[in-house]
């Protein structure tokens, strides 16, 4: 082998090395700050409904401050490698991509478009061929959203807010109903779709648990929880 070309392969090899160690400590960053925002969020299910917004509030300095590590991260990301090394910070996006989808819910009732997360996070449209917000990374946020909201049914009945697990159900299978339409090919992403199933079905086991909610899980109004623009 020509020495010219082992040269030219080894430092290749100690830039990508390089390279994949500063995204490492980048990616350990926005770890910290996922980590503290899904903490926080995850005090939902003692929190009574009145004081969403303000537990919601809490959260928004660790979000407002998430697109300063994705700006570290595409400075590091060369035009065109963003595929190549999006896994390596894929699982702490689809946390914060959870986060503000989850925030959007306990606000409006509402599901977050890709495009309102992006604009969220920070994502800038010149990070075309450096970074985007994957429609699969935003699939897998909404499905913890969804996961997650199974979990705070059940919780808002032991706390007497019999009000609230209706309202869940209903945007649990308009989430459902919504990744029906899609054509997953991405393992992962089809596997956890099964859990949404779960997830339906754990809320209507609770309800001979509350008689009184029969009637909203029934006779409640099923408007569209996947507004235009919320299917990537």
């Amino acid at each position: 082998m020509d020495p010219k070309d082992l040269e030219a392969i080894s430092s290749y090899l100690e830039e990508e090395a390089k390279m994949r160690e500063q995204i490492r400590e980048a990616t350990s960053e926005l770890e910290k700050k996922v980590r503290t925002m899904t903490g926080i969020l995850n005090k939902v299910h003692g929190t009574p409904t009145a004081q969403f917004p303000e537990l919601i509030a809490s959260i928004q300095p660790y979000l407002g401050s998430v697109h300063e590590n994705l700006e570290t991260l595409t400075e590091l990301v060369k035009p065109e490698e963003f595929w190549r090394v999006k896994d390596m910070w894929a699982k702490h996006l689809q946390s914060a991509v959870y986060v503000i989808c989850m925030c959007e819910w306990l606000k409006t009732g509402k599901l977050a478009t890709i495009d309102q997360v992006s604009k969220e996070l920070g994502v800038k449209p010149e990070w075309q061929d450096r970074f985007v917000l994957a429609s699969e990374d935003y699939l897998h946020g909404v499905i913890s959203v969804t996961n997650e909201l199974a979990r705070l049914a059940v919780n808002a009945v032991i706390m007497k807010d019999f009000e609230l697990p209706g309202k869940i159900y209903t945007f649990v299978k308009e989430i459902h109903s919504g990744f029906s339409l899609l054509n997953l090919k991405n393992d992962p992403l089809r596997r956890r779709f099964d859990s949404i199933k779960y997830d339906v079905k754990r809320i209507e086991e609770g309800k001979p648990a509350f008689p009184s909610l029969n009637s909203n899980f029934s006779d409640v109004e099923h408007s569209s929880f996947w507004p235009d623009g919320a299917l990537p």
